[in-house]
C-alpha cells in the first residue's frame, strides 16, 4: 500500500512540433508527490499524448520506460538498473503507464520520470519534472543522543501513532519521541502503528568521549542530472562530541550560505552551480570538508516553427535562435550535410530562398559551460514568388522563426 501527500497540482510538460495532427507532446503525472512505507509497494502513474501524424507520417510509440538516473545524459531504464532488480513492473498502454515498485528501500527516494520514443525523427519525449517519491519512516537523534524522534514525511494519520523497537523487540512507548540512555549495543527503530513490518533503519547508540570533529562527511543527495527548478539537498555529518554546529560556504567564500546540517537548495538556479564546503565545529575544534560539486543543467530546448507548412520559393526566411544561457552564449548556424557554418549570431536570414536550400538547419549555442544543438526543418516548394500572390506587398514576406521556447542552461 502507499500513502499520498495532500492533493497537488498535476505536473504537465508540453512541447510543440511543426505540422502536427492531434494533441501536443505531453506527459501528465497525478499525483506529483508520493510517499511510501519502507518495505511496502507503491504505484506511480502517468498519462501521455503525442501527435497522431507529423508531416503525413503516422506516429507509433516504439519504446517507453521510467528512469531516475542518467548515464552521460542518457536515461537509464529502471528495468536495467541493478538497484531495482526484480522489484519493478511496468503496466503500460498507448496512452498511460504505471510503474510498480515492490519492497521499497530508503534509497528509492528519488524523482521518477517517464520517457517514450516514437518512430518520428526526434520524436522522443520525457515528462519533466517527474514524480517525487519519499520513503519513510526514519529515526533522528538529538544532539545529546538521549532523545530519539520517529519522523515520517507524510501525514498518514492525524496525528500519527508510532511503535518503537530496541534490538528488534517492541517497546511500550507509542509517542513520536522517546528518551533513552546511551549504552553500547542498543539498537532502536520505529514504525507507524499498524505497519510493524515496515520499520525504519536502525539507529545504534554508542558512548564516545568528548572530541573535536575528526571524521567529516559532506555529500550531495540527488539522483542523476540536476536541472533548474529542482530541490537539491547537501548534507553534512561528523563524529564530533559534543555535537558540532555546521556551516556551509560556496566556492571557499567566507560568507556563510547556510547554518543547517542539511542545506536545501529549493527551486535551484544555474547560478547556484559551484563548489560547496561544510565546516563542523564544537568547543574542542573544527574541521572543513572537501568540495561538494553542484552543477545545474537543462534539457535540450524544444522547437516550434512559425509559420507551419511549406515556404514558397523566393521568400525571405529568418531563423532565430534564443537562450538565456549564463554566461551568454555564442550562436552558430549549420546546414545538414555541410561542414562549414552558414552564419553566426542569433538571427540567420536567407533572402530569396531557393528550393535547393531546403533541409535541416541547426543552431549551436555555446558558452564556457558547454554547448547545445537544436535542429529545424525548412521546406521550400517551387512556385511563384510572394509578389505573384495576393500578399504581394514587398513588406509581407514569409518569416520562419526558430524559437528555443524552453529555458536553456549550458553546463
Amino acid at each position: 500500500s502507499s500513502a499520498s501527500l495532500p492533493p497537488s497540482e498535476p505536473m504537465i510538460c508540453i512541447v510543440a512540433l511543426q505540422d502536427n495532427t492531434g494533441p501536443a507532446w505531453s506527459v501528465k503525472y497525478d499525483p506529483s508527490q508520493i510517499c511510501g512505507l519502507r518495505g511496502s509497494t507503491v504505484k506511480i502513474k502517468c498519462s501521455y499524448k503525442y501527435p497522431s501524424r507529423i508531416d503525413g507520417k503516422n506516429t507509433k510509440v516504439k519504446t517507453m520506460f521510467w528512469f531516475t538516473k542518467e548515464n552521460n545524459q542518457v536515461p537509464v531504464d529502471l528495468e536495467k538498473d541493478s538497484d531495482y532488480k526484480s522489484r519493478i513492473t511496468y503496466e503500460s498502454t498507448e496512452s498511460s503507464s504505471i510503474l510498480i515498485i515492490k519492497d521499497l528501500k530508503q534509497r528509492d527516494s528519488a524523482e521518477y520520470k517517464f520517457r517514450f520514443i516514437t518512430n518520428q525523427p526526434g520524436g522522443a519525449f520525457t515528462g519533466s519534472p517527474g514524480v517525487t517519491l519519499t520513503v519513510l519512516v526514519q529515526v533522528r537523534r538529538s544532539e545529546t543522543q538521549t532523545e530519539l524522534k520517529c519522523e515520517s514525511s507524510c501525514d498518514l494519520t492525524n496525528p500519527p501513532s508510532y511503535v518503537w523497537f530496541n534490538k528488534g523487540k517492541k517497546m511500550e512507548e507509542q509517542t513520536s519521541s522517546i528518551l533513552v540512555s546511551v549504552r553500547d549495543g542498543d539498537r532502536y527503530s520505529c514504525s507507524v502503528k499498524g505497519h510493524d513490518d515496515h520499520r525504519s533503519a536502525s539507529v545504534y547508540l554508542h558512548f564516545f568521549p568528548p572530541d573535536a570533529p575528526e571524521f567529516l562527511s559532506a555529500k550531495l543527495i540527488s539522483s542523476g542530472q540536476i536541472t533548474e527548478g529542482q530541490s537539491v539537498t547537501l548534507t553534512c555529518s561528523s563524529d564530533a562530541n559534543p555535537a558540532a554546529k555546521y556551516t556551509w560556504r560556496k566556492n571557499n567564500n567566507q560568507s556563510v550560505v547556510s547554518k543547517d546540517q542539511q542545506f536545501v537548495l529549493s527551486s535551484i538556479l544555474s547560478s547556484d552551480s559551484g563548489q560547496y564546503y561544510c565546516t563542523a565545529q564544537n568547543e574542542l575544534g573544527e574541521k572543513t570538508s572537501g568540495p561538494v560539486s553542484v552543477q545545474v543543467t537543462c534539457e535540450p530546448p524544444s522547437v516550434s516553427v512559425t509559420p507551419s507548412g511549406d515556404i514558397m520559393e523566393s521568400s525571405l526566411v529568418t531563423l532565430t535562435c534564443s537562450s538565456d544561457a549564463n554566461p551568454e552564449a555564442n550562436y552558430t548556424w549549420y546546414k545538414e550535410g555541410e561542414e562549414a557554418p552558414k552564419a553566426s549570431g542569433r538571427n540567420f536570414t536567407i533572402t530569396n530562398i531557393m528550393v535547393q536550400q531546403r533541409g535541416n538547419y541547426s543552431c549551436e549555442a555555446q558558452n564556457s559551460r558547454g554547448r547545445y544543438n537544436s535542429t529545424v526543418t525548412v521546406n521550400v516548394v517551387a512556385g511563384k514568388s510572394n509578389r505573384g500572390h495576393s500578399y504581394n506587398s514587398p513588406s509581407k514576406y514569409w518569416v520562419l522563426q526558430y524559437l528555443l521556447s524552453k529555458t536553456v542552461k549550458l553546463r
